[in-house]
């Protein structure tokens, strides 16, 4: 059973927004959902699915999660969803596959009231299918409804968010999260805190690390690879960037794990006594930020973003942008 935050943690602005909507008779034919990996998007597009699809809603924009439609629709298996993603081993999503969508949503719901399109991370999508996914945008079908998610608005096209409603979210403030994490999800709470502090607010981040030893495993390899790189020369740096660059996915996981240990190093050198989102690496946070000035762990942090911003377009090559940035690190 749904309660009146659709059993999310946080984003309650957007919840509510979403069921006054519903309950008002105001949907809109298409949502872009932003925010960083792991913030809840797609959590949220699946909850907004249930809510216009349940057969037996307690009340107006709430849904009952047992019904044949919110079973269906939360395990992504519901004949009137329409997922769209990129697929492995391509660089981009592709025309085609925003063709086929566009042919499905012509066709009248087999058994829900909406169909619902997902499209997930379509700043992914090459400039053909987005100009595909146009048409079907400015010429909805009335019992369609699209589901968008992306990093953020300025990562897709002007002529796609305008036409969108934009759900901007944000990351959930650390003990709103922890609270949650124990609350919803029986996680003890030193261990709550230590997620919600490493996720950096992000929900679906931390629930992933905590259901995963592996993910906890290569985040803490990737943490001791932060310090490893500072004693390393070029030539181990470019081996380095060789290994890491293979999974472009694991090197922008890699980087992000990098930029949190990076501003925990930022906030270290300049506020000794601040808590930090690694709180399990104090010493080796102390260690490093006693060995790199203010400026230096500041040049740090501005350099791993904007790598992460030069990797978001598929066609730059992440070896030789990894390298960049190992050359840029300092050296210890």
């Amino acid at each position: 059973m749904s309660d009146n935050n659709w059993n999310l943690i946080g984003h309650q602005w957007a919840v509510d927004l979403l069921q006054a909507q519903i309950a008002g008779g105001k949907l809109r034919h298409a949502y872009l959902i932003t925010g960083p990996q792991g913030s809840g998007r797609r959590t949220l597009a699946t909850r907004l699915a249930q809510a216009l699809n349940c057969d037996a809603p307690p009340s107006p924009g709430e849904f009952c999660g047992e019904c044949r439609a919110c079973r269906g629709f939360a395990k992504m298996a519901h004949p009137d969803l329409h997922l769209v993603e990129l697929q492995e081993g391509d660089r981009d999503i592709k025309v085609d596959a925003v063709r086929e969508l566009s042919r499905g949503l012509a066709l009248t719901p087999y058994e829900a009231r909406y169909q619902v399109a997902l499209l997930l991370d379509f700043e992914q999508a090459s400039e053909s299918a987005a100009n595909a996914l146009l048409k079907t945008l400015e010429e909805p079908p009335g019992s369609v409804v699209l589901l968008l998610t992306a990093e953020s608005a300025e990562s897709l096209p002007a002529t796609i968010a305008s036409r969108c409603e934009l759900l901007r979210l944000r990351p959930v403030p650390v003990d709103e999260l922890a609270a949650g994490l124990m609350a919803q999800h029986g996680i003890p709470e030193e261990q709550a805190q230590l997620l919600a502090s490493v996720s950096g607010g992000r929900p679906g981040y931390a629930l992933r690390l905590q259901a995963d030893p592996e993910a906890q495993a290569q985040r803490a390899e990737w943490l001791d690879a932060a310090s490893e790189m500072l004693a390393a020369d070029r030539v181990a740096r470019f081996a380095f960037a060789q290994e890491a660059s293979q999974d472009r996915d694991a090197l922008l996981g890699l980087l992000q794990v990098w930029l949190s240990f990076w501003r925990d190093v930022l906030l270290r050198a300049g506020r000794p006594d601040a808590q930090p989102a690694n709180r399990d690496r104090g010493a080796q946070l102390a260690e490093v930020a006693g060995a790199v000035d203010l400026a230096g762990a500041g040049a740090a942090v501005a350099c791993i973003e904007r790598t992460l911003g030069l990797l978001a377009n598929t066609n730059v090559n992440a070896r030789l942008a990894l390298e960049s940035l190992l050359l840029e690190l300092p050296t210890l």
